[in-house]
């Protein structure tokens, strides 16, 4: 399968040197990365409000432009124009560089995800050790933003989101181990091609070898260490509103608190990138084109923390963390176990 870059240099006649090859990657990359803000943009903006007045029976935004839409425009011009308050006391370059991290650093994981036919960045060997890799970068970012803020709250919003993120990634990096060992490859496309076979034929229709019905229960654990890593209900304890204001976003405005909350949701779609493309399938799917199939099942996981956001009480920081260690961890470990053990016993 050719990779974007090559497509594009192929197409505008670039040729096969250094300088073509970086300027077809650029083009590439801006045309994914522009194409995931504007998604980001219509689903964290509007398609939030619309989600949860759904779950919630009341009327979400229907003012602005048809069905709305327009408050995404009128939500961007309004937090931008605000006055960027720098406290006193804070820490800088940490405090301006925190939400950088934040929202590049999902970005960066989106270049090894096979989102259809060509639409894929780069396909390294070992992609889904990247993927992860790049996206833990975030945590950095969000104890940049608390210890630097000169704020108790943001402070220990920092330290909650280090927590968290010990405690659930481990168990998300064994989850995903367990599609490892089934594939025998950390290349993401190769995972993706493991899941075009099919596993059975039930009254005439082929039912799909996806690890998430090949081992069910590795499917159910990422989805819940998953919600914990984007900070999703019950697991948004680093910015809990009744406990501790916005955690360690809470003094920050403007265009920095616009990079905080759009590294929030590029993070949830980049857990639904991975997830579609560890246990659904990847791009797979009939009659319509794989990109567009990829595109709908990243949605109905950010559609699934959505619910969750408004269905599920939130935890305790130290229910939390027993959850985390105790639970998941234990959980996780045994998936890895039984699936090596199977693998080893029948293929």
């Amino acid at each position: 399968m050719a990779l974007l870059p090559e497509t594009i240099g192929n197409a505008l006649g670039l040729g096969s040197g250094p300088l073509a090859q970086f300027l077809a990657a650029f083009i590439g990359a801006a045309l994914i990365g522009t194409f995931l803000l504007t998604l980001i943009a219509v689903s964290g903006i509007w398609g939030k409000r619309k989600i949860t007045a759904a779950f919630t029976d009341r009327i979400a935004v229907n003012r602005h432009g048809p069905a709305g839409l327009l408050i995404i425009v009128a939500d961007a011009v309004r937090l931008m124009s605000k006055e960027l308050i720098v406290p006193e006391g804070v820490d800088r370059p940490a405090w301006d560089l925190g939400p950088l991290v934040v929202a590049s650093s999902a970005l960066l994981g989106f270049a090894v995800i096979p989102m259809g036919s060509g639409v894929h960045l780069a396909d390294p060997e070992t992609g889904l050790v990247y993927v992860f890799a790049v996206s833990s970068i975030a945590s950095l970012g969000l104890v940049m933003s608390g210890y630097a803020s000169n704020n108790k709250f943001s402070f220990l919003g920092g330290l909650r989101a280090v927590s968290q993120n010990l405690a659930y990634e481990i168990p998300l990096v064994l989850t995903a181990a367990s599609v490892v060992i089934f594939t025998g490859s950390l290349r993401m496309s190769d995972i993706v091609a493991q899941q075009s076979a099919t596993l059975a034929t039930v009254g005439g229709v082929a039912v799909p070898q996806w690890f998430a019905i090949v081992n069910p229960f590795a499917f159910a654990l990422f989805m819940l260490a998953n919600l914990a890593e984007v900070g999703r209900n019950p697991f948004d304890i680093p910015e809990a509103p009744t406990e501790i204001v916005a955690g360690y976003q809470t003094e920050y405005s403007s265009i920095y608190f616009v990079l905080l909350y759009l590294g929030e949701f590029i993070h949830i779609f980049l857990g639904g990138a991975i997830v579609t493309t560890l246990f659904l399938g990847g791009p797979a799917g009939p009659v319509l084109p794989g990109f567009v199939w990829f595109v709908l099942k990243m949605t109905g996981v950010y559609v699934f923390t959505q619910w969750a956001r408004s269905a599920v009480p939130r935890v305790r920081v130290d229910q939390l963390i027993e959850i985390g260690w105790k639970g998941m961890l234990v959980l996780s470990f045994a998936n890895l176990l039984l699936t090596a053990v199977i693998v080893g016993v029948l293929l």
